[in-house]
């Protein structure tokens, strides 16, 4: 049974490596992309909730007087 030649196999895996990467470059460049894009301000609006200014009461079940 003959051997299977694998010397070339680097050079082929090379080859196509290096043209993927040549044709996703010229892919790629060939899209608009700006050069300043405006940043949106990260600022939240002033929504409050109604519990941000007083303390809320947390009732467990044994402290209440049985009824």
């Amino acid at each position: 049974m003959p051997q299977l030649d694998t010397s070339t196999w680097f050079v082929m895996i090379f080859s196509m490596f290096l043209t993927l990467f040549i044709l996703f470059q010229l892919k790629i460049s060939n899209h608009y992309y700006p050069e300043n894009p405006m940043t949106k301000s990260a600022k939240i609006a002033g929504q409050h909730n109604p519990w941000e200014n007083k303390w809320t009461k947390i009732y467990s079940l044994l402290s209440l007087p049985p009824q």
